[in-house]
């Protein structure tokens, strides 16, 4: 399994290359996306994955779906979905942000243990491909509009504590 990199890798403060064509439709990218998805897969607080965290200098990312939607009580629990539904964004660029921004809790698996408020829009659309290279937009608003600002910051080599207000450091305690 890959990791994820941390704070201070070179990767991270790149400006990640676009997708080659040639790779549209390949072996190699949809190993890349199960490799990408299987690092995010063990991260049990993840939502998303951008390649540049597994040190790959890609525009690309991934979300999990699952992981994005609201828990209701009445609602079956996650171990009822042993697949999860993984989003994939190649070549993504905001198209569209609404003018109102909110102020958002936000972490990275690549900075653990510090949370933060960034300011982020209320909404966004990204324009992206699929793996198999055919474009399409998507729009969004809460969490992944958030989501979507977090991972394209991180294809452009910015993390969120670059930005972030209120930085605090979480120690976890190991469990017994």
């Amino acid at each position: 399994m890959k990791e994820i990199v941390q704070d201070g890798a070179e990767v991270l403060r790149e400006v990640a290359a676009p997708v080659p064509e040639d790779l549209f439709g390949s072996t190699e990218l949809a190993q890349l996306i199960a490799s990408m998805a299987e690092a995010l897969d063990g991260e049990k607080e993840g939502v998303a994955l951008a390649a540049p965290q597994i040190g790959v200098s890609y525009r690309l990312f991934i979300v999990r779906k699952d992981r994005t939607l609201p828990v209701h009580p009445s609602s079956a629990s996650q171990e009822a979905h042993p697949v999860p539904e993984v989003e994939t964004y190649v070549n993504p660029e905001i198209v569209k942000t609404s003018r109102k921004r909110s102020a958002a809790d936000e972490g990275c698996l690549s900075v653990r243990g510090i949370y933060g408020t960034t300011l982020r829009h209320e909404r966004v659309t990204v324009r992206a491909r699929r793996i198999d290279g055919s474009a399409f937009e998507r729009g969004a608003g809460g969490l992944l509009a958030q989501i979507f600002e977090h991972e394209i910051d991180h294809l452009n080599g910015v993390l969120f504590i670059d930005h972030a207000e209120h930085l605090i450091r979480v120690t976890h305690e190991p469990e017994v």
